[in-house]
């Protein structure tokens, strides 16, 4: 089943004295982009957390966010009393101010404001490690269910192509029909007497130039081929995109060759919807 790039996942986790919120979004890209934002505290497990996402999303523009909220009495950041002091001091010589207003202003001073850095206690990462994986299977329902949608706007389009293929098909004998007498008409009005067997050789050549059967096969087999891997076990957005050039190639093809006003009509509409696929398949993993 196919998958879009496009997706969302979170979970929460409650500690006695925290609240830790973990957060990933994603959206297209040509390989996996990840920026990963939380506390320094657990930036030792960043490289950990990067090879678990990479493995399950594979490819996209993801952000992961791992948010901290201290919702105890228990916190690491400690005023520097002594530097507060000191910066209240100077300021009382630059400026007249009450005191709340110079402590607000004093507050804002470098190191006046201390994180003391803890070491990751590892039952609370075990804890957290559930967490990422409960968002990244939150996020991977969330790409699925959009690519079943992707799955259904492609179907429906590779059946509009069949259709406007087999209408290429049945008009195909008139197009020839339609070359061969304009042919013999150019001739007739030329009022020049010719070889019937040389004009006949020549008019075979001539519409062998124009003959697309080769194309009209080689199209409905990529179409085939195209539902074969929308079906498949893997989410292959980049061969559904090369199968669509080939696709694309063919229909362009049949349109340099058709010389024929219905004909080319068909192949603009092809084109058209062929183009929508295109721009759908840059959502799928």
């Amino acid at each position: 089943m196919i998958q879009s790039m496009t997706g969302y996942g979170k979970s929460v986790l409650q500690l006695p004295t925290k609240k830790i919120s973990i957060e990933l979004k994603s959206l297209n890209s040509k390989s996996l982009d990840l920026n990963a934002r939380m506390p320094s505290m657990y930036r030792a497990k960043e490289l950990a957390i990067r090879k678990l996402i990479a493995k399950n999303l594979v490819r996209g523009k993801v952000d992961f966010s791992l948010f901290v909220e201290i919702t105890g009495e228990d916190t690491s950041s400690k005023i520097n009393k002594t530097v507060v002091k000191e910066y209240i001091k100077q300021l009382k010589e630059v400026v007249d101010g009450d005191a709340t207003e110079l402590l607000k202003m004093a507050i804002r001073l470098p190191d006046a404001v201390t994180t003391e850095r803890d070491d990751i206690d590892e039952e609370e990462w075990s804890l957290i490690s559930k967490e990422i994986n409960e968002a990244i299977a939150n996020i991977v329902i969330y790409r699925k269910d959009e690519g079943a949608t992707l799955k259904q706007d492609f179907e429906d389009r590779i059946a509009t192509l069949r259709r406007l293929l087999q209408e290429v098909i049945t008009m195909d004998p008139d197009r020839i029909d339609g070359v061969r007498a304009r042919l013999e008409k150019g001739i007739a009005d030329i009022k020049e007497k010719v070889d019937e067997n040389r004009f006949e050789q020549e008019l075979v050549y001539y519409i062998e130039k124009f003959d697309i059967t080769e194309e009209k096969v080689r199209l409905e087999n990529h179409l085939d081929y195209f539902i074969k891997s929308l079906n498949s076990d893997d989410s292959n957005g980049k061969k559904l995109g090369f199968i669509s050039q080939e696709i694309g190639r063919e229909i362009n093809t049949i349109g340099s060759k058709s010389n024929y006003a219905p004909m080319q009509k068909l192949v603009v509409q092809m084109k058209d919807e062929l183009e929508k696929i295109k721009e759908q398949l840059l959502n799928v993993l």
